[in-house]
């Protein structure tokens, strides 16, 4: 009865949140949008994937009578409204909003340090988790019964959220509070590739020893930090995991919301893992202008290629982008047919190896001196034997058969805490 009794609530919610939502369009693109009801797969009907954020009556129960902290941002969302709107609607005690990158409501460029703040939507405070901390003091969670955790994550290792998770469930356990992980698909989660990270270029880029691309969604992710130990002094953080309904790891997934403002479209989502490591090089990936992760190139490759952009500040997005007001000439990506990873499985290693063939100045292709891009490309490739490889001329084969048996132990550890296909 009292499930029932949640269901009818939740369904009047719904009905709500579809006459008169607070949308987060800000951060939406046309490419950017709600997977259609019915996925359909060599002809096949499949079933509607649903988040676990959109199963409220999974969860609310469980919410009520108690003081709830959340760690969310603009892609934490029930049906296409906030969370900490759509919660305070639902009568839950939210207390504390905790934010990553790019701040809770997504608004801030890469990089830049986000202060505290107050929810101006329902006047909640906001702690902000990157900038001055990575995570919170006992004093900010000694009022919190229940942390939620809702970021929708991309699956490639130099993407930030993974490390605040982390961070958070450091803090969790260390305070004996358990953590609820409302689950969602990794639209890359079909792909597992890449060097695994070496010890000693562990950074803000790369926190934990896995590949590029890990093919975990981030409850999955939060299983393995505390079965592999990866927590201070071994600590495990006590997790409660709302699943995600109808979703194995193969199935394709268009994100409802960018997840952050330099990934603004799906297709710069799905060439995230191939190309971000470009961000240690010499190249631009297109930040400071609207497509950006989904173009490479550089002023000295005039002659080379015929397509070019120009990159410009672009508040929110990129301010200070390389080569800013300079003509940049390479590869087009945006019509990429990106359904060749689900077949392949592998990260694209043929646009790196021939943009450094074509550049003519190769002793600045890797040189970042002049840059104030995320990291140095070993950091973002997790090893240094990947650019003297490509220095050196190897073959693609090669390379990848450098990143054995790393890559297949990590496979195999991976299977451990799978909550899905």
């Amino acid at each position: 009865m009292k499930t029932y009794l949640v269901s009818i609530v939740f369904l009047a919610f719904v009905s709500l949140l579809n006459i008169n939502c607070v949308s987060s369009s800000s951060h939406k693109s046309p490419a950017i949008g709600y997977a259609d009801s019915i996925n359909t797969e060599k002809g096949t009907a499949k079933k509607s994937i649903i988040t676990a954020a959109d199963q409220v009556p999974e969860y609310l129960g469980y919410l009520k009578g108690k003081r709830i902290g959340i760690l969310i941002n603009q892609t934490s969302i029930i049906g296409n409204r906030p969370m900490v709107d759509s919660l305070v609607a639902l009568g839950v005690n939210v207390v504390r909003i905790f934010g990553p990158e790019h701040g809770f409501r997504g608004t801030a460029s890469n990089g830049d340090k986000v202060g505290d703040s107050k929810d101006p939507n329902t006047g909640i405070p906001a702690i902000s988790l990157y900038g001055k901390q990575k995570k919170p003091t006992k004093e900010q969670l000694a009022d919190i019964d229940l942390m939620i955790f809702d970021i929708q994550d991309v699956g490639a290792r130099f993407y930030t959220y993974i490390n605040t998770l982390g961070h958070m469930m450091e803090a969790c356990a260390e305070n004996n509070l358990e953590m609820l992980v409302l689950d969602r698909p990794n639209p890359n989660g079909f792909l597992i590739d890449g060097p695994i990270l070496d010890d000693h270029l562990r950074s803000g880029i790369g926190m934990y020893r896995i590949p590029i691309s890990h093919g975990l969604t981030i409850a999955e992710f939060a299983q393995m930090i505390n079965g592999e130990g990866w927590l201070p002094n071994k600590m495990k953080c006590k997790i409660k995991i709302i699943k995600i309904a109808n979703y194995d790891h193969d199935m394709p997934y268009v994100l409802p919301v960018a997840p952050s403002p330099n990934l603004n479209t799906q297709q710069s989502v799905m060439l995230y893992p191939h190309i971000c490591f470009f961000e240690g090089t010499i190249l631009s990936q297109g930040r400071g202008t609207y497509m950006p992760f989904t173009v490479l190139g550089a002023p000295l490759l005039k002659g080379k290629y015929d397509f070019s952009f120009k990159p410009q500040s672009i508040k929110g997005m990129s301010e200070t982008p390389l080569h800013q007001e300079t003509e940049c000439y390479g590869l087009d990506l945006r019509k990429f047919d990106t359904s060749v990873f689900h077949k392949t499985k592998q990260l694209n290693l043929k646009w790196i190896m021939d943009l450094y063939k074509a550049y003519p100045d190769k002793a600045r292709f890797f040189d970042m001196s002049q840059s104030k891009q995320m990291g140095s490309f070993d950091k973002l490739a997790g090893s240094e034997n990947l650019k003297k490889q490509i220095i050196a001329g190897a073959s693609e084969a090669d390379i990848r058969k450098s990143w054995e048996p790393g890559l297949s132990d990590f496979k195999a550890m991976r299977k451990k805490y799978l909550l899905y296909p």
